[in-house]
């Protein structure tokens, strides 16, 4: 009897073969697809680990590998090797376009409180590598906490290339680069992986000469609307302010696609709110969402 929101048939087909093997001596591994199935629950729901049903095995051994496979990178890989294995990556790659976007500061990690600095590490390291940062002051969040910001990059269907955390009170500008530098998708044959999209698409603020010129030293064409303050800026020394930078109005609406995909992960209680205290687990469970879609 199947339960809502584990694997199907079909998606086990095609995540199954990318999933570690069991080699050399020792105990034989449990059921991979139990073991997903539980840290999807769990994602889901948003539940403690220890909450887990018995069905998915012992909460314990379902952390363990979900942190250890975290550690070696698999799953990352998986979710870029399924990328690949697509039956649409090699037909839409050529006109692939990478709408960029950062969810608001509202996913707040309402256990991520670090701990005293210990070590000679400051509690602004400790802060930073746990991409927990104080909310600014808004009209729409009166109240200020500490928050997580997900910088993500997606293909033209809405899928999933790169995810970055920041701290809560980062600007978007600046993890840009980053968001960039992490888009790495596997050929489906051989050679080297695709890193450069053919355009950026993305809002006013990533609206910045150091974007545009990034983007252009990489042959990526950007359609990126000038902030007003910068449009000021450019009238006000005339001849010396340079021409506007290029914008077709006609593309820009694409950029929803990554609205969309936001909307979608949310779906996922644990990557709405993160309870992660781990900055390195809570990116973990949005790339296993990411693989699901």
């Amino acid at each position: 009897m199947s339960v809502r929101g584990e694997l199907s048939d079909a998606a086990w087909e095609r995540i199954g073969p990318l999933l570690p093997k069991r080699g050399g001596c020792g105990r034989p591994w449990r059921d991979h697809r139990q073991m997903v199935n539980g840290v999807l629950w769990r994602l889901r729901t948003g539940a403690p680990w220890r909450d887990l049903p018995e069905r998915y095995w012992p909460w314990q051994t379902v952390y363990e590998r979900f942190a250890r496979w975290e550690v070696d990178g698999k799953w990352t890989g998986s979710g870029r090797r399924c990328w690949s294995t697509s039956r649409f990556a090699t037909t839409r790659w050529a006109g692939w376009t990478g709408p960029c976007q950062s969810t608001p500061p509202s996913t707040k990690p309402t256990s991520t409180r670090p701990a005293p600095a210990k070590g000679g590490l400051q509690r602004g390291t400790r802060w930073k590598i746990r991409a927990v940062g104080r909310r600014a002051r808004l009209s729409a969040a009166p109240a200020e906490g500490l928050t997580t910001k997900v910088h993500l990059a997606v293909d033209g269907r809405g899928l999933p290339l790169s995810t970055v955390l920041t701290p809560g009170n980062t600007n978007d500008a600046t993890a840009f680069g980053q968001v960039l530098d992490s888009i790495r998708i596997p050929r489906a044959v051989t050679g080297r992986p695709r890193t450069t999209p053919a355009r950026v698409l993305g809002d006013k603020a990533y609206s910045s000469w150091a974007i545009r010129r990034l983007l252009r030293r990489r042959g990526t064409a950007a359609t990126i609307p000038e902030h007003c303050d910068q449009m000021a800026n450019r009238r006000r020394r005339g001849d010396q302010g340079g021409r506007p930078p290029a914008f077709d109005r006609n593309i820009y609406p694409a950029r929803n696609v990554v609205e969309r995909c936001f909307a979608r992960l949310k779906q996922f209680r644990a990557v709405a709110t993160r309870f992660d205290k781990l900055a390195d687990r809570y990116r973990a469970g949005i790339v296993i969402a990411a693989l699901i879609l």
